[in-house]
């Protein structure tokens, strides 16, 4: 350590960070097991024991809130997690380096929109007197309500986030692919391989390990329906029973219906141990299949 002093110090400032904002406040999670009083504060506040966990497993809301939050996690590791996968496998098979990095830059450029941006397009295009809708009546045709009606809704989440981050997603596989020997592709062509040929032995192997690590991760990422961020901008009271997840229900119950911290705490501990569990089964079951995994 005292060879790579130096080091030590650049990292020092992460490590700060992530005592100071990561680990200390961790003690507020005993708010989930009391009654918390602005004036007593959090250690002077009294016991309360299971309290607020009975309430929350006990209200009708919860089980839909919760299949909600599973059924939009599960959705996402289905539809969204192999887009960028097979976006950077195509990228890479485009031969000329400008192109490449012009359809890298198209697919890229929406992630750094809000969702508060992207949920403006998306009413001015999709609401009722949007421009779809619009277009759709200068043809005879019937409106549609993809916005508030519950059977789209979900798709409209799927759609908006792969055409949001399925280009920033490509980075970390591109990022893999290039650390790829060329000599490998040099000599497949050598023994006759084609596109498909390198892509299936030489390609996928070379990001497989990436791509299971960035798995564990999210599936230990499951109960956070995958962003809180879209869905509040994008969800309205019509389509609550289909879109409204736990991170939202927390939301509108604290700061809108007058809820309490302590149950706000319970729900996200109790997001937080089914996260911590799925991620250690993933990374044990991913380990068994024999790749690295993440520890």
């Amino acid at each position: 350590m005292w060879k790579a002093r130096y080091l030590y110090v650049i990292l020092l400032p992460t490590v700060v960070y992530y005592v100071l904002f990561h680990y200390v406040p961790m003690y507020g999670v005993v708010l989930a097991f009391k009654d918390y009083q602005f004036n007593e504060g959090i250690l002077g506040s009294p016991w309360a024991g299971l309290k607020y966990f009975r309430e929350a497993f006990s209200m009708p809301e919860f089980t839909q809130v919760f299949l909600n939050t599973v059924i939009i996690a599960v959705g996402r590791l289905i539809i969204e997690f192999p887009a960028p996968i097979l976006v950077a496998l195509l990228l890479n098979e485009v031969a000329r380096k400008a192109m490449k990095r012009f359809y890298q830059t198209v697919f890229t450029f929406p992630h750094f929109l809000s969702w508060v941006i992207v949920s403006g397009i998306m009413t001015n295009v999709l609401a009722d007197m949007g421009l779809l809708n619009q277009l759709l009546v200068a043809l005879g045709w019937n409106k549609v309500n993809l916005l508030i009606e519950a059977s789209s809704f979900r798709w409209l989440l799927f759609g908006t986030s792969i055409w949001k981050e399925m280009g920033w997603g490509t980075i970390i596989y591109l990022a893999a692919m290039a650390s790829i020997n060329p000599e490998l592709y040099e000599a497949a062509s050598i023994d006759g391989a084609g596109r498909r040929h390198k892509m299936l032995y030489i390609t996928w192997p070379g990001i497989r390990g990436t791509v299971f690590i960035l798995l564990i991760l999210a599936i230990g990422n499951i109960m956070n329906g995958g962003g809180f961020e879209q869905i509040f901008n994008l969800y309205n009271p019509g389509v609550y029973q289909v879109a409204d997840i736990l991170d939202t229900y927390i939301y509108r119950t604290t700061f809108s219906d007058g809820g309490s911290f302590s149950f706000s705490t319970a729900i996200g501990l109790f997001k937080s141990v089914i996260n911590c569990v799925m991620l250690l089964a993933a990374n044990a079951i991913i380990r068994k299949r024999g790749e690295a995994g993440l520890f």
